[in-house]
């Protein structure tokens, strides 16, 4: 699939129509990442927040606000609210992993300990919720609340599942919807609910932002195995090294024969793993078909969260959300 240039990175054609309110949103982030009698807090926070991620999450708030014609302040609330839970589930999942790197710079917890990124994190929980109350929206406020326990859940089915070469899709599907679906379809959710726009178009706004965390977990997943070292940033078969369940391992087992599943099994669940084992894995996956079944799921959610928006009016935000679904898939497609 070829993207011309307009289309190839719609996230920065997102951040140049939002600029304003993005600005408006890191105003108060900042502002409300302070702390009167505890200054490691603000410490620890602004070294992830302006660590220079692309704020994708507070912006699809913000695009869904303005495609349901919103004309309030809330939506900056709820952009700033999306982001501190984002950056919390950051700060505890670097220490649940044990992660020394983070965005190409080292991790909170690595730089303090692991007591101040849980803490840290656990404050921006809370300052999330006082934002969310200040819409005035028990319906906000219960969307955000369900996806916050849903990406905690998500994380500890995660850590159940993990080096389970019993581990199924639907236990799979259930993981990336807690890790990272569940934020993207409240994110996009909220901006309809904030509105007051009809529940259709605010389930069509959650059904694009479920699909569209899908669809790039899953090429994410991807491009561990076909994916070039220098274009995703990190060792191609990192995710077999740290013998993580994703996708096209999980399709391999299921697909391959049972001596097959004694190498999963050794690699995998037993963590035994020898030169030759990262291009023998890589081939099973080729071999069972695994790689193509799940570039074909990746196109098939990148396709869901296209057409999730066919219901809201033609806009530029909403060609470029669209777009955006094209691009998160467009390196494995």
């Amino acid at each position: 699939m070829v993207l011309d240039n307009e289309q190839n990175k719609p996230h920065d054609a997102l951040a140049r129509i939002l600029a304003d309110d993005m600005d408006e949103v890191n105003t108060l982030i900042q502002k409300r990442m302070a702390s009167k009698h505890a200054p490691r807090i603000p410490e620890v926070t602004a070294h992830l927040v302006n660590a220079g991620g692309k704020r994708l999450r507070p912006m699809l708030t913000l695009a869904a606000a303005h495609m349901c014609g919103y004309q309030g302040d809330h939506h900056i609330r709820l952009a700033a609210t999306v982001e501190f839970i984002h950056t919390a589930t950051l700060l505890h999942d670097d220490v649940v992993d044990e992660s020394g790197q983070r965005r190409g710079r080292p991790t909170a917890n690595l730089l303090w300990d692991n007591k101040s990124s849980v803490l840290v994190g656990d404050y921006l929980f809370s300052r999330s919720f006082q934002l969310m109350v200040e819409t005035g929206s028990l319906r906000v406020l219960d969307v955000l609340a369900n996806a916050s326990a849903t990406i905690a859940e998500g994380e500890v089915l995660q850590l159940t599942a993990a080096q389970d070469v019993n581990t199924t899709e639907e236990t799979y599907l259930q993981v990336v919807r807690g890790k990272t679906a569940a934020l993207f379809s409240a994110a996009t959710q909220v901006g309809g609910i904030i509105s007051t726009a009809d529940e259709e178009i605010c389930q069509a706004l959650y059904d694009y932002g479920d699909a569209l965390g899908i669809a790039f977990q899953i090429a994410d997943d991807l491009l561990d195995v076909v994916g070039d070292a220098k274009s995703i940033g990190k060792n191609v078969g990192d995710d077999f090294r740290e013998r993580k369940l994703t996708l096209p391992l999980i399709k391999a087992i299921a697909a391959g024969g049972e001596h097959d599943r004694v190498f999963w099994t050794r690699t995998i669940a037993k963590g035994d793993q020898g030169e030759g084992d990262l291009e023998h894995a890589i081939n099973l996956m080729h071999t069972t078909g695994a790689i193509e079944a799940t570039r074909t799921d990746a196109l098939d959610w990148s396709n869901k969260a296209q057409q999730s928006l066919s219901l809201l009016p033609d806009s530029e935000l909403k060609t470029i959300l669209q777009g955006l679904a094209i691009y998160v898939v467009s390196r494995v497609s």
